[in-house]
């Protein structure tokens, strides 16, 4: 399919330089990309007024514009989310990629397709480990609860880590890609659209074995919808 709009939203502020090249890069000729945030325009101290986690409650991780990274209540973004999709089907977008690995409830379109790597990822993973033994690493140790919940469908269950991918040195993914070989990991997923390659052969090289990165994957498999 050509000339088609596909648009990307992500839970910090558009475009994000990580992860925008990468899904442009995957598009068939034709396909015009558009990028949105949910924290749009949005001060720190908005951002802190309207989405600040709370206690005991889910989090998500993410970069905005200036580089430095926030944390977020989950179902506060959940419900901005939904409002941000309603704005982009208005403008005229055939398809939205959420660029967020977190789990979502109730999200929807009511005309463009909404691709949500939460449930693309895992099936994707699922058929290729088989009954290999997973390592997931999420960015914050407190999402690893969330995480066993999304993976449970595995044949083998996982076993999980936390690294976050957004300091500046490759010492934490070290140790949690070391600490998943250790634990008899035979493939590794990157749980976060924020991991870049670097992250990945970092943790490759670190594991010895195959490791998934989130972005990517997702944006190939929209790609084949495009």
């Amino acid at each position: 399919m050509s000339h088609r709009v596909l648009a990307t939203l992500t839970i910090g502020q558009a475009p994000r330089p990580d992860i925008a090249p990468v899904v442009e890069a995957a598009m068939p000729r034709g396909v015009k990309c558009v990028h949105a945030g949910v924290l749009d325009g949005l001060t720190r101290a908005e951002m802190d007024r309207r989405f600040a986690p709370r206690k005991k409650q889910p989090k998500l991780v993410t970069r905005i514009a200036d580089g430095t990274t926030v944390v977020l209540d989950k179902e506060a973004v959940g419900i901005a989310m939904q409002e941000m999709l309603e704005r982009l089907e208005a403008r005229g977008s055939d398809a939205v990629l959420l660029l967020c690995t977190g789990e979502f409830d109730g999200l929807s379109c009511r005309r463009a397709r909404l691709f949500e790597p939460d449930k693309m990822i895992p099936a994707v993973v699922g058929v290729l480990a088989q009954s290999w033994k997973v390592g997931v690493i999420v960015p914050l140790r407190e999402q690893i609860e969330t995480a066993m919940s999304k993976w449970q469908d595995l044949a083998t269950p996982a076993l999980y880590e936390a690294a976050s991918p957004y300091v500046g040195d490759s010492r934490e993914l070290t140790a949690a890609a070391r600490a998943l070989r250790a634990r008899g990991a035979q493939m590794l997923v990157l749980d976060c659209m924020g991991y870049e390659q670097r992250h990945r052969e970092c943790a490759s090289r670190e594991a010895g074995c195959p490791v998934i990165l989130s972005n990517t994957l997702a944006a190939r498999l929209v790609a084949e919808w495009m």
